[in-house]
């Protein structure tokens, strides 16, 4: 089994930033993608940021010039700088794995619990 556990999530003025982290533990063979997405009341769940195992990155318009996705494939952990906050950017934020945990096994997708992001004066 992986677990997933995240940090760095609170209250922050706009204009202000916050850096997210979620590390994995348990059996991992690789990660090939980490991603972050975001939950506001009453909205869907969307995909914030992505990186690949290659290291290759997407981002959701919105947050574009302003987030930055990192990932250190030692730590199994990823990162979430947030900079410019808006009130908008208020949420819950989920860090997301597709993992293989074995050579032989299929890509499982974990998700961690899920930490609060409030931006607000």
């Amino acid at each position: 089994q992986v677990q997933l556990v995240e940090s760095g999530g609170g209250l922050v003025q706009p204009g202000g930033s916050l850096r997210l982290s979620c590390t994995a533990s348990g059996s991992i063979f690789s990660i090939n993608f980490m991603g972050w997405y975001r939950q506001a009341p009453g909205k869907q769940r969307e995909l914030v940021a992505g990186i690949t195992i290659g290291g290759s990155t997407n981002y959701a318009d919105s947050v574009k010039g302003r987030f930055t996705i990192s990932r250190d494939n030692a730590k199994n952990t990823v990162y979430l700088q947030m900079n410019s906050l808006k009130p908008e950017d208020t949420a819950d934020y989920y860090c997301h794995y597709l993992v293989v945990v074995t050579t032989t096994s299929p890509t499982f997708a974990f998700w961690g619990q899920g930490t609060q992001v409030t931006v607000s004066s």
